[in-house]
């Protein structure tokens, strides 16, 4: 097995033509080098250099031959290194994140406009997805963080972070039932008018669902949609009674074009998670966005 310190030595020996001279820059004693150079010397079963009144010059039949690809060899080991340390401390690059598209509007919008000012060199890749298919690019190396609705299934491959900010579903409805906003309402009462959910491949959804069956009560949607964004409209216009993340929907409370239904029986709270690919190396611009938007939530 080549040894690199043996060459290392040889090399600097070889730049400064002086064996105090290599001690000194390499911080080890002459005596070192000496051993160094000879231990080399054996293993090549050749001479790698002569003394002379100057110093240490190179011999014609050993040193000379070698010094170029010696040289050659430390340099692209340097700049390998000097890659991978840019790489852990240099913010460069792309970075790929996977989300739906609620999550980067409601939670990750202002964080990436942040993390774009800090480091306007690096590439931002936003893949927008429903939960699943976004955990399934993060594992296909398709993106480099995922941010997901939980609970999800525990996966060995993944390294999960939860709770960066907490949903509390609530159900909401438009003009045309707003009586049910004014006071509280049996959760079973709801059944008595039409319903919006989002799609049963959605993990709110499921997350209803089994908060539903636990309690015993039945409620089954008249409407099934695919985004947040629809379903307020849907609700709004007096299609029926959604079921939507309080956070979600803060404006248009406030603004009065939907009304928050309260019951005698909460919805559970849920979390939006962030997944990291365990196989996979963090880059310092990746650490350095998770850094940021963990410090700030």
């Amino acid at each position: 097995m080549v040894n690199l310190d043996l060459y290392k030595v040889f090399y600097t020996v070889a730049k400064s033509g002086s064996l105090t001279k290599a001690a000194e820059e390499l911080y080890i004693s002459q005596p070192a080098v000496s051993r160094s150079i000879k231990q080399l010397e054996t293993q090549l079963g050749v001479s790698l250099f002569t003394r002379t009144h100057r110093g240490m010059k190179l011999s014609a039949q050993g040193g000379e031959l070698i010094f170029d690809e010696v040289e050659r060899a430390l340099s692209l080991l340097a700049d390998a290194q000097n890659r991978i340390v840019a790489r852990k401390t240099t913010a460069t690059g792309t970075l790929r994140i996977g989300a739906s598209d609620t999550i980067f509007e409601y939670f990750l919008a202002d964080k990436i406009v942040d993390f774009h000012e800090r480091f306007p060199q690096v590439n931002i890749d936003l893949t927008a997805d429903f939960t699943p298919d976004t955990i399934a690019k993060l594992k296909e190396d398709k993106c480099d963080v995922a941010f997901v609705n939980l609970p999800i299934k525990d996966d060995p491959d993944l390294k999960l972070y939860g709770n960066c900010m907490r949903l509390n579903d609530v159900f909401v409805t438009g003009e045309k039932y707003s009586r049910l906003a004014q006071n509280e309402c049996k959760l079973a009462d709801l059944a008595a008018y039409p319903l919006i959910f989002m799609e049963k491949n959605t993990v709110s959804r499921k997350s209803i669902e089994n908060f539903l069956s636990s309690t015993g009560i039945t409620l089954n949607p008249t409407i099934e949609v695919g985004s947040w964004d629809l379903m307020k409209r849907l609700v709004s216009r007096g299609m029926g009674v959604g079921i939507i993340p309080k956070e979600y929907a803060l404006r248009e409370i406030e603004e009065g074009s939907l009304f928050e239904v309260k019951t005698d029986t909460a919805l559970p709270a849920r979390a939006i998670g962030m997944l990291l690919n365990k196989s996979t190396p963090v880059s310092y611009a990746l650490q350095a966005f998770i850094d940021e938007f963990r410090k700030k939530k």
